[in-house]
């Protein structure tokens, strides 16, 4: 699906317009919910971009906002009737992260930090297999195959010739030391590491061990930026069980500010392709001895 009409931006970008609409007309959320003789959570979800809205309760919201202007809501509508059509990974039925994977799609650039593994824009096949099938506990081998098949999809962004995502990795030292596979599967995500770092679109940065502290130590994170917006952007904190996506801009500026850090910590793209290098070399010492 183009990004242009990414329903799961589209309803998000709505929903902060709606709500920007309604703060302006002067009315609290319960209030909007009473005049339409709706539960107030669905507004809030509305306004989150957590459900589809209909281009009738976009028409019915700006009358009770005092929105006149027949642009603005034709352009309302047209947004709304977007939101509500199927992005391609809705073809491989209920998958975790799919707001997630809506925002990525539509995303201009991603700035990822990652402590514990290869970020999955960059994994291997089997490396991406590896993590899947040893991290998720009671995966049926159906179910493994689905996330296999849309983290491989999602892989498509950074070769998209319409626009290729700019993708910015900065990476604990551990991911390159922890083997996850084998020796064998580390050695070929290492080099296909190597190789997509040294893609115009793709920098790759090690927080080497001797670092210390830093301000990655509480957790993985990822900020996306996209091209109609690029002042504002959306943190996304992965979690086993669900994900968190954070849009204050309060927020976006404390994380991009410790994704400043990282990247001022982290050994340059240069002499990062040199320490992974080194780990290729290591992880094939150790598949050759007897």
């Amino acid at each position: 699906m183009a990004a242009s009409i990414n329903p799961t931006v589209r309803r998000r970008r709505l929903g902060a317009e709606l709500r920007r609409l309604r703060q302006a007309s002067g009315l609290k959320s319960t209030e909007v919910a009473e005049r339409l003789m709706v539960s107030q959570p669905k507004i809030s979800h509305l306004e989150n971009g957590r459900r589809a809205i209909s281009p009738h309760d976009v028409r019915d919201l700006c009358a009770l906002y005092g929105v006149t202007d027949q642009q603005v809501i034709d352009a309302l509508t047209e947004m709304a009737r977007e939101s509500g059509k199927q992005g391609w990974w809705h073809a491989y039925g209920e998958i975790p992260q799919s707001v997630y994977i809506g925002l990525e799609t539509d995303a201009a650039s991603v700035h990822a930090y990652e402590p514990l593994a290869i970020p999955a824009l960059l994994q291997t096949p089997a490396y991406a297999d590896a993590v899947i099938g040893e991290t998720i506990p009671l995966l049926t081998a159906e179910e493994a195959g689905t996330r296999l098949k849309v983290r491989l999809r999602r892989q498509h962004r950074i070769y998209d010739p319409a626009g290729p995502l700019r993708l910015w990795a900065v990476l604990d030292e551990s991911v390159l030391r922890r083997v996850v596979g084998s020796p064998g599967i580390m050695r070929e995500q290492l080099e296909h590491l190597n190789a997509l770092g040294a893609e115009p679109n793709v920098t790759v940065q090690v927080l080497p061990y001797a670092v210390g502290a830093h301000p990655g130590l509480s957790g993985q994170f990822s900020i996306l930026r996209f091209a109609d917006s690029p002042e504002a952007g959306v943190v996304h904190l992965e979690r086993f069980t669900s994900d968190l996506c954070l849009e204050k801009p309060s927020d976006v500026r404390h994380y991009s500010a410790m994704y400043a850090h990282l990247q001022a910590q982290a050994l340059d793209p240069g002499s990062t392709r040199q320490l992974i290098t080194d780990a290729i070399k290591a992880y094939i010492e150790t598949a050759n001895r007897p």
